[in-house]
């Protein structure tokens, strides 16, 4: 089991109160292209007359189920099934419909913000009358509604507008917690063991986190790209003006479980590290999915002579592989890690009348070097993984999770120092046949829940422990400038594989 996900029997989903963007969960990969004015296709006026003929047919099947079928039947339910069976009937893991809270969660990346009341939350999954599954506070959005009314990291809404929350599933809390800019919105909060107290929110334009950055040390800047916006390019651009004031000389874009986004953003992002050339193009069957992103001079922004890491893992998907296999086809970075997702395709989202929409690959997108990295990713130039654990100490780190000792032991502990984690974790190995590191985690964990979580965990992340060691100590110039395009990977691997064949 690798340590970069933990199991599944205690997996707590965190999302944002005003969006349903999952931190620890699997997000669904997407790269999205702008809205489509005109898609008229060659092939359409041969095959129009088929499709009203089948249109027809199903128009009849409908009637006659009104009709005829013994129960009456909700026509939504057969509209409903009626999209998803012809969009599941293309295969594509990418084609959908969507209902409302997926369009929800479309619309927070398209727009880059929206109503809400500024809380990064957690729901436990499972709700027992002990442990009731009510919403906790992760973190309060700086300067947002939620920290504006002293709402702190631990406390938990028990209620949203008089309704128990512990029942409730998240997109239902959700619903509640956004809304319109200016509305307000009724939470009852628990702090500590048994005070509690209600807080009325005035809902306010929040915007999609979408970058991290801090120094690591005096030289290298560290970008946390979590999501590609309309706004992370000003961000970014942001995040690398604190660096220039500060005289950084190394750079790590962190993309690691970064799903993706729109294509738009992730190009003008490109375009800070690049000053010329193609930096992604899109082929599709219609003339406006063909088309070409170029870099331009002036939107340049990051001194050539700044070396670049990039991580990159298996959740490293779309748009976020856009901007690792641009960088590695210009030998303008080194990417470290694992290899990434795979998804090479360009996704339309159109909306339908009943708050609901469908998300359609238009298009496939090609790196510089023309690859399509499409279920096949982008390899690093040097893999790191996160450490792996046996079945063995996954049944251990399950048992020391689900005893609950390290969440007491915090509570009553909730100023603990790194020196305090590290003399409990030792305590804990006595017990719990794991390595430290791993104990060490599980405490931070915990302890973040209430105080300010740092932007990383150079104790218990390998690969971003290698990426800093490699920008200071290896010939980064040499490095990068013998790493080959991800077409020329490809093309070696096809050339391997196909005289693996002959071979045989």
């Amino acid at each position: 089991m690798s340590m970069s996900r933990f199991p599944k029997t205690f997996q707590v989903v965190i999302v944002l109160a005003f969006c349903a963007f999952t931190i620890f969960a699997a997000n669904t990969p997407k790269l999205f292209a702008q809205p489509v004015a005109n898609t008229t296709n060659t092939d359409a006026p041969g095959n129009l007359t088929v499709m009203n003929s089948y249109a027809d047919v199903i128009r009849n099947v409908l009637s006659t189920i009104e009709g005829t079928y013994v129960d009456k039947i909700d026509p939504k339910v057969l509209y409903q099934a009626a999209l998803k069976g012809m969009l599941e009937a293309l295969d594509d893991p990418y084609t959908m419909y969507m209902d409302i809270s997926q369009t929800r969660d479309i619309n927070d990346t398209t727009t880059g913000n929206f109503g809400g009341v500024g809380l990064q939350i957690t729901k436990a999954t499972k709700s027992t009358k002990e442990e009731p599954a009510y919403v906790e506070v992760a973190y309060p959005v700086e300067d947002g509604p939620g920290k504006r009314a002293g709402i702190l990291r631990g406390d938990l809404l028990i209620k949203i507008n008089g309704l128990p929350t512990d029942e409730m599933d998240m997109n239902k809390v959700l619903s509640l917690l956004r809304g319109p800019v200016g509305h307000s919105v009724s939470v009852t909060i628990r702090r500590g063991k048994s005070m509690e107290f209600d807080v009325t929110l005035i809902r306010d334009v929040i915007e999609v986190p979408t970058v991290k950055h801090t120094m690591i040390g005096d030289d290298i800047g560290y970008i946390k790209l979590i999501e590609f916006t309309p706004q992370t390019p000003t961000r970014v651009q942001d995040a690398l003006d604190s660096f220039a004031k500060k005289n950084y000389s190394r750079l790590i874009l962190d993309l690691r479980n970064n799903p993706g986004g729109l294509i738009t953003s992730v190009v003008n992002v490109v375009d800070k590290f690049i000053d010329s050339g193609v930096i992604v193009s899109t082929k599709g069957r219609t003339r406006y999915n063909m088309m070409s992103y170029k870099a331009r001079q002036e939107r340049t922004t990051v001194p050539k002579d700044i070396s670049i890491v990039v991580l990159i893992n298996k959740g490293s998907a779309s748009a976020s592989e856009i901007l690792a296999g641009a960088l590695k086809d210009y030998h303008r970075a080194y990417l470290i890690g694992e290899n990434s997702y795979g998804k090479g395709s360009v996704q339309q989202v159109m909306h339908l009348p009943y708050d609901d929409g469908m998300r359609i690959t238009t298009a496939r997108y090609y790196t510089p070097s023309d690859a399509n990295i499409d279920k096949v990713g982008i390899p690093p130039d040097r893999e790191v993984k996160l450490p792996d654990i046996t079945e063995n100490q996954e049944k251990t780190y399950e048992a020391l999770y689900n005893s609950k000792v390290i969440q007491k032991y915090v509570e009553d502990h909730p100023k603990m120092s790194d020196d305090d984690v590290k003399s409990y974790a030792t305590t804990l190995k006595k017990e719990y046949d794991i390595d430290e590191r791993i104990i060490r985690r599980l405490i931070n964990i915990e302890r973040y829940k209430r105080t300010e979580e740092p932007p990383y965990d150079l104790d218990f992340d390998t690969q971003l422990n290698a990426a800093v060691t490699i920008l200071r100590e290896e010939n980064m110039p040499k490095l990068i400038s013998d790493t080959k395009t991800i077409h020329e990977l490809q093309d070696e691997a096809k050339a391997k594989g196909k005289g693996t064949k002959e071979k045989k």
